[in-house]
């Protein structure tokens, strides 16, 4: 059965995230395009094509890869995969990939791509279900895949990465460890760029004026884009988040009915919500390196439980809560990566206790026939 008010909420939000997307293209090209005496429609419409090339690799590469996540086979987890397949014929959609990761902490994620999803589940969460409710949360996360909201979540996490500098182009091409390739690139690029903007610059071409005219017209397109892509990433993000409380309850629905046990679910969401409830903001950042938490942000938002997949047991992380980690050693890496002290926050589950009370519902409603 298709949920109507999750369909037209996950059509607005993709409707919006696209629309956003091609509005910051296109105001990137009025910001170049003068420098190359080309109509800015003309040059946004490579670019949006840029950004949706950039948007797939971010949600196969950056986000699955910032969980740690490994896609296996049939022949390491045959269990696993005959779940999927029998769930997934009861929603009459593909058998997704699935891809685990190595964390004590029990949370599940769906993450659409070019082609069927994946769907992620921790080592911790395959240890603390039983098998009912391991069918549970994988007829959880199908649904959000076949409800398509885990693509209009997935790709509206790119704009927000992006204000947040969770997103890196070293990373993409691969450059993360090379700094000497990062140069070589960076200069070529910046003599392109210039090489294409020098007949529309005052002065002859090298000349002090021309050259000085360069650098100040880049720093200034940098900051206006900065500014334009910050206030262009709020109401995706507002939407973003709307739409991550809506998609949990419907998801909740489609696999209470799938399983035809809600009672299951809403017992694991209450054995399992406390125990998985995001640590407190110093003692996660002291507990992950920067760099995998900023790959893991927008994440969050699309994960069965608010937590993530880092465990808040975890020795550095109890360290922290003890005092043994420097709160301030955290947030001066934070600083670090972030000298503006500016991110923009996309996750936003609903209660489990909310979901619980729904789901306790639907159960007595099944029990009466009215559901």
């Amino acid at each position: 059965m298709v949920d109507r008010s999750l369909a037209l909420h996950t059509a607005a939000t993709g409707f919006a995230t696209l629309l956003f997307t091609g509005a910051f293209a296109l105001a990137a090209a009025a910001l170049v395009a003068p420098w190359l005496s080309v109509s800015p429609f003309l040059l946004a419409i490579p670019i949006v094509a840029i950004a949706l090339v950039v948007q797939v690799r971010y949600v196969r590469h950056d986000l699955l890869a910032g969980t740690g996540a490994r896609v296996v086979d049939r022949e390491a987890f045959p269990d696993l995969y005959r779940r999927l397949d029998r769930l997934s014929q009861g929603l009459d959609a593909p058998t997704a990939r699935l891809a685990v990761v190595d964390s004590d902490t029990p949370n599940s994620c769906s993450v659409a791509g070019a082609g069927r999803g994946t769907v992620v589940v921790s080592t911790g969460l395959l240890d603390a279900c039983s098998d009912d409710e391991l069918d549970a949360v994988l007829a959880h996360e199908l649904a959000h895949l076949r409800n398509r909201d885990a693509t209009v979540l997935t790709a509206a996490a790119f704009l927000p990465a992006l204000v947040n500098g969770d997103y890196s182009l070293w990373r993409d091409l691969g450059l993360d460890d090379a700094p000497g390739a990062r140069t070589l690139v960076a200069v070529g690029g910046g003599v392109a760029l210039y090489a294409l903007a020098a007949p529309s610059l005052p002065g002859p071409a090298l000349s002090a004026t021309s050259l000085g005219s360069f650098v100040v017209g880049a720093g200034a397109v940098l900051l206006l884009g900065g500014v334009v892509l910050g206030v262009l990433a709020t109401p995706v993000v507002f939407l973003a988040r709307s739409l991550s409380r809506t998609r949990e309850f419907a998801a909740d629905r489609a696999a209470a009915r799938l399983t035809g046990s809600p009672a299951t679910l809403a017992t694991l969401l209450e054995r399992l919500g406390d125990a998985t409830a995001a640590p407190t903001a110093d003692a996660r950042d002291a507990a992950q390196p920067t760099a995998r938490r900023e790959r893991i942000a927008g994440l969050h938002g699309l994960c069965f439980l608010p937590g993530g997949f880092d465990a808040p047991d975890d020795a550095s992380v109890r360290d922290a809560e003890s005092g043994t980690v420097d709160a301030d050693d955290a947030t001066d890496a934070d600083d670090a990566a972030d000298p503006f002290g500016f991110r923009v926050e996309t996750r936003s589950h609903p209660p489990a206790a909310d979901r619980v009370t729904r789901l306790r519902d639907l159960a007595a409603a099944m029990e009466r026939g009215e559901a």
